[in-house]
């Protein structure tokens, strides 16, 4: 089956949201992937009038809302891992806030990376800090259950932080919590700093992946770095990967347009 493209929001910046959605549909992409925080400052104060308002217009431009990612981006007062109980609580609230934000958007998944919202503190080992993100994960699993929400836990690689840094990690958290609407999220860039090729990772981790970022270590989209994107491609093929393929980049110098269109471009030429 062909695959579905994405693009994530934050790559248009503060570009009318109707002009990023109909050069991104375009382009050639289906999806929306959206950052809550180029939503609002405070999600709370985001209406659910605003947010069926921002569903049509992605309706309206012959798209469909992903889901969220960069989920605890540029918020305060919440942490993954930390060893306050407060703190975890209300990340828990938060993230069950999130996951009817994304309901209402018309989304399915989100994607939990925010590496410095979940980098070890105060001493912690590895499997402390595993124990109280699975607490903090276990107390949002009600509220992704009731909004039809899953969430894809997000391997970061050892020079963005200290905590799920590997796929095997991100899977072994996942069955901690033994959901089947929590799962992993693989990412390029993320993945470029395993020990394993990026095409093994993803023909390893198949069965518990659920959303994939196409990117490039250089900060830019696919295609456009030295990682071939032809064997990744295939390992998506071969292991019948139904899920969206969402274009996350996070160099936007060469603009928005360029970065839609070439990432595209690059994707559907790898699979030719």
């Amino acid at each position: 089956m062909p695959f579905r493209y994405a693009i994530c929001n934050e790559t248009f910046g503060d570009m009318p949201v109707e002009d990023a959605l109909r050069i991104a549909r375009d382009a050639g992409y289906t999806g929306w992937e959206v950052a809550p925080f180029m939503l609002a400052d405070d999600i709370s104060t985001f209406s659910k009038s605003d947010r069926r308002a921002y569903r049509d217009q992605i309706i309206e431009a012959d798209m469909q809302c992903v889901g969220l990612h960069w989920l605890l981006a540029k918020t305060e007062g919440y942490h993954l891992t930390t060893r306050d109980a407060i703190t975890r609580a209300s990340t828990t609230a938060y993230l069950s806030d999130l996951a009817e934000l994304c309901s209402d958007l018309g989304g399915k998944v989100m994607v939990l990376g925010s590496p410095q919202q979940r980098n070890r503190t105060e001493g912690q080992t590895i499997e402390e800090a595993m124990e109280y993100a699975a607490e903090v994960l276990q107390g949002v699993i009600p509220a992704l259950h009731s909004h039809g929400v899953r969430i894809a836990l997000e391997p970061l690689g050892p020079t963005e932080g200290d905590f799920l840094n590997t796929a095997d990690q991100g899977v072994e958290l996942a069955r901690m919590l033994g959901d089947d609407h929590i799962g992993l999220h693989l990412d390029v860039k993320a993945m470029s700093s395993e020990s394993k090729p990026i095409e093994t990772v993803i023909r390893e981790h198949a069965d518990s992946m659920i959303h994939f970022h196409a990117n490039d270590p250089n900060l830019l989209g696919p295609g456009m770095g030295d990682v071939p994107f032809e064997p990744i491609m295939k390992a998506l093929a071969d292991v019948e990967y139904d899920g969206w393929v969402s274009v996350e980049v996070f160099d936007y110098s060469p603009g928005a347009e360029t970065l839609a269109r070439q990432s595209i471009a690059n994707l559907k030429s790898s699979v030719a």
